[in-house]
């Protein structure tokens, strides 16, 4: 979502495409689509007119059991100088230190929780 060719990291992935119509997220009119790869689904609703940008992403683990959603829905969209960059910038708490992921136990993005499809 936040890389500048995002196209061009996605697409190889996809296996199959659905155009979905038109529906309203947040009061923005949006054009949704639906993409599915070889291990997840996704969806994204795209508002339409002269400046369009992601309201909302769907992603459906289908090989997980119970196939779990997760949604981020944006609200205010914001670029160029509309962007305040120190909106961006990092705030460590107290005490906060650097963990190499090796040393995190099941570091992975589907916790062990979860059980595959067989």
């Amino acid at each position: 979502m936040l890389l500048s060719n995002i196209y061009d990291q996605l697409e190889p992935e996809v296996k199959d495409t659905k155009d979905l119509g038109a529906g309203v997220i947040g009061g923005v009119q949006c054009d949704h689509l639906a993409f599915r790869t070889s291990d997840v689904d996704w969806q994204i609703w795209i508002a339409q007119g002269d400046r369009p940008y992601p309201c909302r992403y769907v992603i459906t683990s289908p090989k997980v059991a119970a196939s779990p959603q997760y949604t981020i829905d944006i609200r205010s969209w914001k670029t160029g100088s509309d962007a305040a960059t120190d909106s961006f910038s990092l705030q460590l708490p107290q005490g906060a230190k650097k963990v190499d992921a090796a040393d995190v136990p099941e570091f992975d993005e589907l916790p062990s929780i979860f059980a595959l499809k067989q």
